[in-house]
């Protein structure tokens, strides 16, 4: 921390608080302890930012996707489960209607008053205590909630399933039916919940008795059903939260001037406070509070932490996703409550103490009003140990932060959080832990391992491994390091080492592919050297050329293997290896579930869903008995000759010399590949393996197939829009294109403009292209210094796309009895639009995805559904399920031939 400021201005953060009281006040503490020097006590340093006037919480961006949800859930009750629906609208019925007609028309008249009267006082009782800001939240919430109303009311009457229209709306007495949605009582939902009414007791109660009351009469009167009114409920509270997120919530974190009123409640006499420098901001690290150093009256100064509640929601989104994919003995709690996070920061910071290791004593507690707390710690001073320049790292100051661990874990306490800027250095060079709140008691085995894998990381990305390991096992030994060993893997690491050794590896392939470049330009200056030397003799240099190629692989091949480096985690294995030979290494699992698993889960399951309502419309048995099997015999030889055509494809990217049998023996084993890997990447990694193994240098290899997919890529596009244009022309004398193609075009163009326009999407896109396309164009050049190889690449890849399309084509002949009227333009277009999205799917060969696209496709260009969905299925047999057998036969022949 830096030291107090000498003098100190008042100005800072002088709006008004979002309760109505002034920036000096604190509505969680009384005046009376405020003395004749409250105002030199309230003052504080120049350099205390100023707050947002709003904020953007992510609890209530949670609270929209929930009511989402729900919503989503009760319109699927009502279209699938209309017999659960109409036998508890029964049962209502027959409850509600035994009420007395008095009892039902007081609540009536009552409900119908209260729903406008109780809005109205609340926004009178907030405009007395100047928060007019809640009003125009509400307001705005209001309107949106009418417009979402009245969008589901048409909707539900002119679109929707009759299973829908029968769970929400009821016959009316005259004609017509009730309205799906109610709209006066979802905007009034959605103002109270935007203006905070829930959040305050005395008008919660009200707000709870005014619905039921509504509620109950509309039911007895027949005016609703109960799926409307759950509806019209979540409508109301979704708009209202969605509201608040995008426009923001006001800020009440509490304020300079607000800390000083509560350490004055809590007996001391502040002089001024000076917000320390803020620490980089990341999802771990979010929630540990604005940080004050504050001078007193009479003795030493004091560090003073406040945590409030948008601080602990920051990175809220980040621990629900690793809660849901790691295992339940490596997560805690998303958000706890301020009262727990103070107890646990409390209790670590004792039960810290008491183990013997350097912590900040704390000296007192309290709250900061309803939505914040405050620790204070005596000042310790110091540097954290990333500000450290890397040569007052000492071996000693190592072993001094392992002596620390230690001492935790004598007692089972586990840290959590060991980063560099949770360890901080004094004048002495004491190593002070910090950041405790985070921590656990009575921690288990798993958890006090991966704080010592987390503080060896930690320390081998300043002193490097060999320094690391050998402190630690000076200090806590060899067995404890080994065991400890099985969780060197980034998923137990802290997000900021992930992203550092992300960093890292990022420089090293850097490096690499700068040391293959510089090898590559000395082989090429001592060429001309040479041939300057040989003075013109073209027949030397016509003879010396095999020589120079080889020597030039040679000369990459060494600088790539003097430039490789291993990655840290990797050193620190080898060296706890040297010491416990027999240590275990196996990783530990820690993750319930793969990211990519879960959206291989949800992608097949959505695309299943589609798939199935199709298919089960169709009767197969006639289907299949009416096919035309020569048709079908058609397709199986379109399908074989794909596989030729991806060899030849392939080939004409790669100059070397490689055998086309064996290539094509290669494209059936992908066959097996594509099943269990996602389309895109099980292809791209079997033909690299396969390339390497035959004799093309790795970084060539790569090349190689980038290119063929660059290239591949630039075809697809310009033949889904070549024949999109001709679908759209095919009907119409004039050669305008279709709207639809004008649309996709239009689409197509600003997604790539918001791309570009955004700088985080496009140096995404643009390293990710990087680095799948790196070297792409010195191979492109060497290609088209072959036309013969460039032919035979294009042609390959047209053959390709033609012989799919026949192969689609032929399906859809077996199954229509002859009549097949769509042109081979629309059936490229289907295609060609299906195998994009089946490339982009995350699921393995893009099972669902595929199959989806096609038939969506196929029915959208006219094709009955009784023969879509046959020959969608008939496709996909011939292209993806029948070949695995033939693909696994032929990845085990080349995997035992060595050339895979």
């Amino acid at each position: 921390m830096r030291p107090a400021a000498a003098t100190a201005t008042s100005g800072a953060e002088s709006r008004p608080k979002a309760d109505g009281t002034s920036p000096g006040e604190d509505p969680g503490l009384d005046g009376e302890h405020c003395d004749t020097g409250a105002t030199r006590a309230d003052r504080v340093s120049g350099d205390e930012p100023l707050l947002s006037a709003r904020v953007h919480r992510p609890s209530d961006l949670l609270r929209l996707l929930i009511g989402v949800l729900a919503i989503a859930l009760v319109l699927g009750l009502s279209a699938f489960a209309h017999g659960t629906t109409s036998g508890l609208e029964q049962d209502i019925s027959k409850g509600t209607g035994q009420a007395p007609d008095l009892m039902v028309k007081v609540a009536g008249l009552v409900s119908s008053i209260a729903v406008l009267l109780v809005p109205v006082a609340f926004a009178i009782e907030r405009l007395i205590k100047r928060d007019g800001l809640r009003i125009a939240d509400g307001v705005l919430a209001a309107v949106l909630a009418h417009g979402v109303t009245l969008a589901i009311d048409l909707w539900v009457a002119r679109a929707a399933p009759e299973s829908i229209q029968d769970a929400l709306t009821r016959p009316q007495a005259g004609a017509g039916l009730t309205d799906p949605v109610h709209g006066y009582l979802a905007p009034v939902i959605a103002y109270m919940t935007a203006v905070g009414m829930a959040r305050r007791p005395r008008w919660r109660v009200v707000l709870w008795v005014v619905l039921l009351l509504d509620a109950f009469a509309m039911l007895v009167a027949g005016y609703t059903t109960p799926f409307s009114i759950i509806l019209t409920v979540l409508i109301g509270w979704s708009v209202a939260y969605g509201t608040l997120y995008a426009v923001g919530s006001p800020n009440v974190r509490p304020t300079g001037q607000t800390l000083m009123a509560g350490l004055r409640h809590v007996g001391f006499r502040p002089v001024n406070a000076m917000r320390a420098e803020d620490v980089a901001d990341s999802a771990e690290q979010g929630d540990r509070g604005r940080r004050y150093l504050v001078s007193l009256e009479d003795g030493p100064p004091l560090d003073v932490t406040v945590v409030d509640r948008e601080q602990q929601a920051q990175g809220f989104f980040y621990r629900v996703w690793r809660q849901l994919t790691l295992r339940s003995i490596t997560t805690r709690r998303s958000i706890p409550s301020l009262r727990q996070a103070l107890e646990q920061e409390a209790l670590l910071a004792y039960a810290a103490i008491a183990a013997g290791a350097n912590a900040p004593k704390l000296i007192a507690t309290s709250e900061l009003g309803p939505d914040a707390v405050m620790l204070v710690y005596e000042h310790l001073g110091g540097r954290s140990l990333d500000s450290l320049p890397d040569e007052e790292i000492t071996d000693e100051l190592v072993r001094g932060a392992w002596r620390q661990v230690k001492a935790l874990q004598s007692r089972r306490i586990a840290h959590r959080r060991l980063t560099g800027d949770a360890l901080l250095v004094d004048r002495s060079g004491k190593v002070i832990l910090t950041e405790l709140r985070g921590g656990e008691i009575a921690a288990g085995d798993l958890v006090l391992r991966m704080d010592t894998a987390q503080l060896l990381t930690t320390m081998g990305l300043r002193v490097g491994a060999e320094r690391s390991v050998a402190a630690a096992v000076e200090v806590l030994g060899p067995d404890a390091i080994a065991d400890c060993l099985p969780l060197l893997q980034p998923i137990a690491l802290s997000r900021s080492t992930r992203a550092t050794l992300r960093r890292l590896a990022r420089e090293r392939s850097q490096r690499e592919r700068e040391a293959v470049l510089q090898a590559s330009e000395a082989n090429k200056r001592a060429k001309v050297a040479e041939a300057a030397a040989v003075d013109g003799d073209r027949k030397a240099v016509r003879r010396s050329l095999r020589a120079e190629k080889q020597a030039e692989k040679r000369a990459i091949d060494e600088a790539l293997d003097e430039a490789r480096e291993e990655d840290l985690l990797s050193q620190m294995r080898k060296q706890v290896l040297r010491i416990r030979p027999q240590a275990p290494v196996e990783p530990v699992r820690l993750e319930r579930i793969k990211p990519r698993t879960l959206l291989s889960f949800i992608a097949g399951a959505v695309a299943a869903y589609f798939l199935l309502t199709t298919i089960t419309q169709v009767d197969f048995g006639s289907v299949i008995s009416q096919a035309h099997w020569g048709w079908v015999a058609a397709a199986v030889a379109f399908s074989a000759l794909s596989y030729v055509a991806a060899a030849m494809s392939l080939l004409g990217f790669v100059p070397e010399r490689v055998p086309f049998r064996r290539t094509v023996v290669a494209q059936v084993a992908g066959s097996f590949v594509k099943i269990v890997t996602p389309a895109a990447v099980g292809g791209v990694a079997l033909n690299t393996r396969f390339l390497q193994r035959a004799g093309v240098r790795p970084g060539l290899a790569v090349a190689s197939v980038g290119a063929s997919q660059l290239f591949g890529l630039g075809a697809h596009i310009l033949l889904l829009l070549s024949f999109g244009y001709l679908t759209g022309t095919e009907k119409s004398a004039s050669l305008t294109p279709s709207r639809t193609v004008i649309a996709g075009l239009l689409t197509v163009a600003v997604l790539v403009l918001v791309v570009t326009a955004i700088p985080f999407l496009r140096k995404f896109v643009v390293t990710r292209l990087r680095s799948l396309f790196a070297g792409v164009v010195p191979r492109m050049l060497d290609v088209l210094q072959r036309p013969m190889k460039l032919l035979t690449g294009i042609g390959g890849m047209l053959l390709l796309t033609g012989v799919f399309v026949m192969c689609l084509d032929a399906s859809i002949r077996a199954f229509d009895n002859g009549n097949q009227q769509l042109s081979y333009a629309s059936i490229a277009v289907v295609f060609l639009a299906g195998n994009a999205l089946g490339s982009a799917a995350p699921t393995p060969g893009g099972v669902g995805a595929v199959e989806g696209a096609l038939t969506l496709g196929l029915l959208a260009v006219g094709l009955p559904k009784e023969v879509a969905a046959p020959a969608v299925l008939l496709y996909r047999l011939l292209t993806l399920w029948l070949p695995v057998l033939p693909g696994w036969l032929s990845f085990s022949h080349l995997t035992r031939k060595g050339a895979l």
